[in-house]
Order: structure tokens, then sequence, then C-alpha cells
């Protein structure tokens, strides 16, 4: 049982003694580390399991993130930086802290294209989920350079070694915070939820979780190990720095982000490699093949339920210009269409309101690549929920489109949280959020998101639609299917 004053209870963990806060919703332990500070020889090592300690951890206020500057100036998400060296932390949000109360956890890991985001949002506050009965624990990790750039003298992705580390620490320490190490279920968005593909493909996280929730996941594409090394060079060709840790490890922020922006700005040779350069990648070892192969011709994740999807328009509210039927054309032929499917991509969009090449990236990094998932996971009779959020929002600037990031209030069901009205417009429809939030609840809880929401099958596509009427419809995405993956 925890002890402590009512107000502040305190749990032990394998490392030492932490002392949380209780909320009306639950109990709150904010800032746990799961491994020691990444500085100096540790920047870019593997992660290290934190000194035990023998005086109470304060655990009421959220730890340091290892995000140092946000995506943008304004972000759709309220993505706070909070300074500090201890940026591997993690958050637990618990109902009910008895060891044997037994709870469903979700694990959330957060996006940010893998080079920033924070688990410190308050969009992934866990009350919802406490209320429901569900442990949420949200964890941070290594971005940008520290986390994914290969180096020649370090561990090749460190982000992904540290959500494995995070996951071992639920897996050891969970229960006594209410939550049962057997019943965890990940799950992530945009970068996090290519997280949660990466580490269905990767052997070193089996056994860690049960479950899978993968919301509008993006991954490197391609990811072999030679665009890793030639995203390497490109650094080296750039910052006259070689990639190693031995020249890196010592470097302070404000260089090290000035290096990235070296690194990420447009140009010979960047223009050459994947939109995401600092993500995960098969290096051969931790993960052994490029996570797309491992999970649509291999049997990765194979015996992990999946629950998986995207907004309508994720990228839609990109400011890129619209363009005319010839230049348009030469950018699906440079995205793999040939004449026939960009026809069907022109006719298929024509009229829209949205500059069609925003459509076109959305389609290629979200829409395709998780379609083509489903459906190889539908062939091997595989548990598969496959769903399009196209509720849209109001706000201006964005009105009318099912936009990146738009689905989290409602799954979180904190629509009248921080920056949600900004992000969404007035008056979202409470009864999406209560139909969404149930679904996911009932999936961490069994599984299974419910018999309203049927399995995704080779011969019955059943798709999700979020939408102010939630509903299932028989392949909806068929016209997706047949531009990009026929």
């Amino acid at each position: 049982m925890p002890n402590g004053p009512a107000e502040h209870p305190t749990v032990r963990t394998n490392r030492g003694p932490v002392r949380g806060r209780r909320h009306p919703t639950g109990i709150h332990f904010l800032g746990i580390p799961y491994a020691q500070p990444p500085v100096g020889d540790l920047r870019f090592a593997a992660p290290v399991p934190p000194q035990p300690w023998k005086e109470v951890l304060d655990a009421t206020a959220y730890g340091p993130t290892a995000q140092r500057r946000a995506f943008a100036d304004v972000t759709t998400i309220p993505e706070p930086t909070i300074a500090g060296d201890s940026t591997l932390n993690l958050n637990v949000f618990s109902p009910d802290t008895s060891p044997n109360a037994g709870l469903p956890v979700l694990v959330w890991i957060h996006g940010g294209g893998y080079v920033a985001g924070s688990a410190a949002s308050p969009w992934y506050d866990g009350a919802a989920f406490n209320r429901d009965g569900i442990v949420l624990v949200s964890l941070g990790y290594r971005l940008g350079i520290e986390g994914f750039l290969h180096l020649e003298d370090a561990p090749d992705n460190r982000g992904v070694r540290d959500w494995i580390a995070a996951l071992t620490w639920v897996r050891d320490n969970i229960a006594s915070f209410g939550g049962d190490p057997a019943k965890v279920t990940i799950a992530g968005q945009s970068a996090g939820g290519g997280a949660v593909q990466t580490l269905l493909a990767t052997p070193a996280a089996d056994h860690l979780f049960r479950g899978a929730i993968s919301v509008s996941g993006a991954v490197m594409h391609p990811q072999d190990r030679s665009v890793a090394q030639a995203t390497a060079r490109l650094f080296t060709e750039r910052t006259g720095l070689p990639a190693t840790a031995a020249a890196l490890k010592d470097t302070v922020d404000e260089e090290l982000l000035a290096h990235q922006d070296a690194l990420e700005a447009a140009g010979p040779g960047r223009d050459e490699l994947p939109m995401l350069a600092l993500a995960p990648f098969a290096d051969g070892e931790l993960v052994p093949e490029p996570v797309p192969d491992a999970l649509t011709t291999g049997s990765a994740g194979a015996d992990i339920p999946l629950m998986i999807g995207f907004t309508a328009h994720e990228f839609n509210d990109s400011q890129l210009p619209g363009a005319d039927e010839v230049a348009l054309r030469s950018m699906l032929a440079g995205l793999g269409l040939d004449q026939p499917h960009t026809q069907r991509f022109l006719d298929h969009y024509r009229g829209q309101p949205w500059a069609p090449m925003s459509q076109a990236i959305t389609d290629t990094i979200f829409r395709a690549p998780a379609l083509a998932l489903a459906d190889a996971r539908a062939r091997r009779a595989l548990p598969t929920w496959l769903y399009e959020f196209r509720w849209t929002a109001n706000a201006p600037g964005v009105a009318g489109m099912a936009y990146h990031c738009i689905d989290l209030p409602f799954a979180f069901d904190l629509l009248d949280t921080e920056h949600v009205t900004a992000a969404l417009g007035v008056r979202p429809p409470q009864q999406l959020a209560d139909a969404m939030h149930a679904a996911w609840v009932a999936f961490v809880r069994d599984l299974d998101p419910g018999p309203a929401w049927p399995h995704y099958t080779h011969g019955h596509r059943a798709t999700k639609i979020w939408d102010t009427t939630p509903r299932v419809e028989e392949d909806p995405l068929r016209p997706v299917r047949e531009i990009w993956l026929s």
C-alpha cells in the first residue's frame, strides 16, 4: 500500500521511493527517472538504469524534457519545454495505487517528428483514463541528433533504446502503482505512432506489451542502414564535425540544434534523403529490418492486436502552394505514381478545397502506409482494427479539415483542456469523444474496441469512421489503395 499523507502518497519503486500528488481524478507521479541523465559519456550511450536512492523523491512536477526547442513557434499540441539533464523520465497517472489492483496500463509515446515533442503536454493528462480504470504512463526520450543520428562510436537507435528502457521500467514497477505488467498497451501519435510500429518490429521489445495503437504513425522511408550512413556523411559535410559521440558529447544544446538545422536544410544531399532523416532505422541489430517490411511481409507483431489509423487530411493545413497540373504531375511521378495512377489521383481529388500537393503528402506519409499495414495483417488474419478520423475543425485556418493531431483530445476525452478550442474551434462534439475514448478504453482493457467496431479482415474491410456520428463503413479507403498500393 502507498505510504505518506493522503494528499501526497508515497510508492516504492525498484530504485527508491517516490512521492506523488492526489488529484480528483487519480494520483499523479511526474518526472520519475527510468534511466540516468544522458549527459557526458552517457549522452550518446544506451540508457543506463538510475542510481538507487533512499530519500523519498518528489514526483509532483513534470521532469526535464529532451525537447530544447519546440517544433514550431505555434504547435497544435501545447508542448512545454522544461530545462534540466534528467530527460529520461516518465509520468504515471493512476486511479488506484494498491499493489493488487491489477489495472490495465496504457503507455503513451509523444510525437514531434522525432526531433521535438513533450510528455508534459496537458493533452496527455491521464484523467479520463483513470476515471475509467486505466493507468496511463507517458514517457520522454532522446530526440534528433541525440536520439537518432548514426554515430560511428555509439549504439544506433538510442531513442528506440529509451522506449525499451521505459517499458522495462513499467514491467518492473507498474504493479506498485496499481497496474498489471501483463496488461500493457503501447500507443503514440505521429512519431509516437511510428514508435509503436518500430517497437512491434523490434525483438528486444517482445513481451513488454500485449496491445498496440498507432495513431497517424510516421516512419522513415526508406530506412535501411545505408540511409542512416548517408545522413551521417551529410552531417559531417555540412558541419565539418565527425559524426561521432566523441566529437559531440560536450556540445552545448544551442550548438547541437544549430548543427541539426544545418543537416536538415534543403539542398544537395538533403533532398535525396527521406523527409524524416533523424528517425528510427533498420540498423540490422536492434531493429533487424525496415519496419514496413517486418510488419507487412515478416512475422513481426503477429501476436499483438493492433488499432491503426489516421485523420483524413493530416498535413492538408500545410502552407504548400497550389500547383498547376504539370507541376503536380511531376510531383506525383517523384512519389512513384505512373501516369494511370496519377490520373486516378487527379480524378479523385479534383475540386477539393485544399492543395493537392498537401493531400499527396498526407497520403504517402500516413494513409497509404497504414492501409498497406492493415491489408497485410488482414491477409494473415491478424487482429487489426482500422479507422479514419473525419470530424473537421472549425478553427480559423483549418476549418473544414480533419488535420494532424486533431483527434487526440477526443481519444483522451479532454475537450475542455488547454488550447483545444484554439486548435479545434468551438463546440467540438462531446459524443464523439465519448465514443472514441470508450473504444480506446475497451481496447486497452480487453484487446478489442467492442462490438460496434468489427475486425478489419481481407473479406470484410470494416473501417471505423470517427465523425460527429461514428459509424463503420466497408472499405472506404479503396481509392487510396487503388492510387498508391495497386
